[in-house]
Parts: structure tokens; C-alpha cells; sequence
């Protein structure tokens, strides 16, 4: 998978995570809870006093790509937010065109905009965790710091969402490890990849965008798109293309298989 983020982005995101925890520790308490590990992660963790519906189970470590729908569904996949003037359109236009999605979401952001986080779960969407600061170097980073990053992103988004804890882990720029892939999927987060990059990060144009998911949907259903890191005017008049288009090509709209 491509590594396609914007380096001022990546850089602004860092920065702000630094604010919030401290990268250099050997590992945070979210790693313990999770369990130290090389060979794979403890199968479920769950605290006594945990609900039913709260407690882990752990799901396949293998990347998803497949949808919930079949061989004609499409996942639509939204990274990077929550952003205060990108989401809140985002979310209008899903709800217009009748469409779920799941939002791959920044610690810092969910942080930083709870509202819209529990906006997203209110209008049907799953969460997925991007990680606290976006690093798409994290695949050459230690065991210690990729645990900080999923782990913490997963607690600051599940606290942001008023309860509900993301159901996928993507890992940004797609940089997996087999580490970071068991340790998402012990926590009950499917590692999720993508199959149609629209590259909106780019800002291609609208056209381009949306002649790359006409031609590259028959690869595989988890299309990428962007509701943060800059201006997403172009991400919004491609979905609105986009979503119409598919479903005249008899596609239906699911969640990445978990």
C-alpha cells in the first residue's frame, strides 16, 4: 500500500500528540493491559466490571478487504478526521445518498472534536483506529511505540465516542506489522487495508477521482477518501458522483468484514 500522506500534516499531527503522551516511554499501561508479547496478544481483555457489549474479543489479524455485503458490496472509508468543516459535510452528504461508512479516525482529532465523534456513531458509521499522530514511519518504529499508538488512539476515541471503541484498526500510509496487526486484532480492532486509493490527499481533481474508482472497483470493495489535512472540496463532488454511480452499477453499501 502506498504511503500517501502529506508530510505537513503528518508533521502538525505529531506535534499535537506529543501534547497529549510521551513517546518515549518504554511502554504505557495500555500496552500491559494488552500484554507484552512477540509471539501474538493475549485473546481477550476485558475489565470485571465491563458490560457484555464492552468486553474484547478478539477478531482475524489478517488485513480486511472483503465487505459485509458480498461480492457487490462497497466500503466507503473516510480518514484523518474528525475535521470541524470537512465532517460535518461529509456526514450530510452520506446521510442524502442513504450510505454507511467507516471513519478511520486520529486520536488528536477524536480528541480535539468528540461531538462529531459521537455524531459519527449517532448516523449509523463504524469508527476505525488511525492512530494518535498519523506516523506512517511506524512500521520501522519499536513494539513499544506502535502499542502507544494504537492503544492510546483506541482509549481517545472510545472516550471522544461516549463509550463505543472502534471496530478496525488502519494503519497509516498502510504501514502493518505483524505486530501491530495482532495487537489490533486482541483488542477486537480488524486491521483493515484498502483497495481503491482515490488519492484525495493530492487534490487529482474531481474527474480524476472519480475515473480512479470506475476503473479500479472490480480490484477489490474498501474505497479511501479523506474528511481532514487540508481542503476536501474535491473529496465531497467526487462522492457526490461517486456513491450514485455505484449503485447504478447494482453495488450496495456495507462495513469491511470483521
Amino acid at each position: 500500500m502506498a504511503k500517501h500522506k502529506g508530510r505537513a500534516w503528518h508533521v502538525r499531527l505529531l506535534a499535537a500528540a506529543l501534547g497529549v503522551t510521551a513517546m518515549a516511554a518504554a511502554t504505557s499501561v495500555w500496552t500491559a493491559q494488552a500484554g507484552t508479547f512477540t509471539g501474538g496478544p493475549r485473546a481477550s481483555v476485558s475489565s470485571p466490571e465491563a458490560k457484555p457489549q464492552d468486553r474484547v474479543v478478539k477478531v482475524a489479524a489478517d488485513i480486511a478487504h472483503a465487505s459485509d455485503r458480498g461480492p457487490r458490496g462497497v466500503n466507503i472509508t473516510i480518514d484523518d478526521g474528525p475535521d470541524p468543516t470537512w465532517t460535518p459535510q461529509v456526514l450530510q452528504l452520506l446521510k442524502d445518498s442513504g450510505v454507511k461508512a467507516t471513519f478511520c479516525m486520529v486520536g488528536t482529532q477524536a480528541q480535539a472534536y468528540p461531538d462529531l465523534v459521537k455524531k459519527v456513531v449517532a448516523d449509523g458509521h463504524r469508527l476505525c483506529n488511525h492512530t494518535v499522530s498519523h506516523d506512517t514511519g511506524m512500521d520501522h518504529k519499536s513494539e513499544a511505540y506502535q502499542s502507544q499508538q494504537i492503544l492510546d488512539a483506541e482509549r481517545m476515541i472510545t472516550k471522544a465516542s461516549g463509550g463505543v471503541r472502534p471496530q478496525y484498526y488502519r494503519a497509516p500510509g498502510g504501514a502493518f506489522t505483524p505486530y501491530s496487526r495482532h495487537l489490533a486484532a486482541s483488542r477486537g480492532m480488524r486491521p483493515l487495508g484498502w483497495n481503491v486509493d482515490t488519492k484525495d490527499f493530492e487534490r487529482p481533481g474531481v474527474d480524476a477521482m472519480v475515473a480512479t474508482v470506475k476503473s479500479e472497483i472490480s480490484d477489490g470493495p474498501t474505497v479511501l477518501f479523506h474528511d481532514a489535512g487540508g481542503d476536501r472540496s474535491q473529496t465531497l463532488a467526487a462522492l457526490r458522483e461517486v456513491l450514485p454511480w455505484l449503485r447504478q452499477q447494482g453495488y450496495t453499501f456495507g462495513f469491511p468484514v470483521r
